[in-house]
């Protein structure tokens, strides 16, 4: 029997890729595309597509709740923050099964400066962080932070809202242009160099997670921050310490996780991987990348939503090999490679300049 999975934000990357991981297991899924954009939609490579409003409207839930039942579909899954945000606090009221995070949890998280004070309660190390509700709070958090302080929203995803800056009239023109004194934090900056660590929970129990750290961010150059949330190349690492250190800052958080708990840490000059977010209830976009390299993170997720056996891993965190990479844009198909390779092409450069002389 075909499992139904209704998949909101279908036509984005994440879902899409989401979409993919499941077909990669051969499993007759029938996949129910939804989306808020008419033109999104058209790229869902689902099995149905159907429009919905954005979910601050109205008549979103209602809507949902009536294509739930329309399509029969036995469980729901959202990856657009703002859909999940609004599903965990009325999930009493979606008619399927959804697996998410407890709501204090996913409110913790949607907020970047909650999830600070969570952790810095827990003296987890953490850049150093305050709210900036007034200019004189901006020119306190450069002289606590300074000389270059990072500048972000407290809500959002893909690098919404940040700038890394030295310049007051800068990051005061920045908030003002976006209006948003009280919905963004300074912090100090910390070091380029960044890691993720996506993780399956069950009551409590860690099912599955892998670490990855990201070579470099595609469109980088685009953005006044440097960071796009894209990621234009990753490569699986083990790491005991981004392991343990992921850990605490998900159960600084949550004493009994359940569900997808996405961990951001960014390394600070002293080489210690500091936690930034969590990104809740959803993976990352380029989960694909472990589908394709064995570890279905996607699928594990749906089996155990539906409540169906599923083979883990023998080892649970970090099962694949490090060193694989993961290379993609726009338009373009990913690419699974390793480290090796991409070290080879260049060593042969180096042998061909060595033999070709000016």
């Amino acid at each position: 029997m075909k499992r139904r999975i209704l998949v909101t934000g279908a036509g984005g990357a994440p879902a899409l890729n989401f979409v993919r991981s499941l077909r990669l297991t051969g499993e007759p899924f029938h996949l129910i595309g939804a989306d808020a954009d008419p033109y999104y939609l058209q790229r869902a490579e689902t099995d149905e597509r159907h429009l919905l409003p954005r979910c601050d409207a109205a008549d979103y839930l209602s809507l949902l709740n009536a294509l739930l039942e329309e399509t029969g579909a036995e469980l729901l899954f959202a990856q657009p923050d703002a859909e999940i945000e609004v599903l965990s606090e009325r999930r009493d009221e979606v008619r399927t099964r959804l697996f998410l995070p407890a709501r204090e949890t996913v409110r913790t998280c949607m907020n970047k400066y909650a999830s600070y004070e969570c952790w810095r309660k827990q003296e987890l190390r953490v850049p150093q962080t305050m709210l900036i509700n007034t200019p004189e709070d901006l020119r306190l958090c450069f002289e606590r932070f300074g000389p270059r302080i990072w500048v972000r929203e407290c809500k959002g995803a893909f690098g919404k809202g940040s700038l890394p800056t030295a310049s007051y009239e800068q990051a005061q023109a920045w908030i003002d242009f976006h209006k948003g004194w009280g919905r963004f934090t300074g912090a100090e900056c910390l070091e380029r160099d960044t890691v993720t660590w996506q993780s399956i929970w069950w009551q409590g129990e860690l099912m599955v997670a892998q670490g990855r750290r990201r070579l470099y961010w595609e469109f980088a150059n685009r953005a006044p921050s440097g960071v796009t949330g894209l990621t234009g190349a990753g490569v699986t690492v083990s790491d005991p310490v981004v392991d343990d250190i992921a850990r605490q800052a998900i159960r600084a958080i949550d004493a009994r996780p359940h569900g997808i708990f996405s961990v951001d840490l960014t390394y600070d000059r002293d080489g210690v991987p500091n936690p930034t977010e969590i990104n809740i209830g959803r993976f990352f976009t380029t989960h694909l990348f472990f589908a394709a390299a064995g570890l279905n993170m996607a699928f594990i997720f749906v089996k155990l939503a539906l409540g169906e056996e599923v083979a883990l891993p023998s080892q649970r965190v970090n099962p694949l090999t490090p060193g694989l990479l993961w290379i993609r844009g726009m338009d373009k198909e990913p690419v699974l490679t390793n480290v090796d390779r991409i070290e080879q092409t260049v060593r042969e450069l180096e042998e061909r300049r060595r033999s070709v002389r000016p």
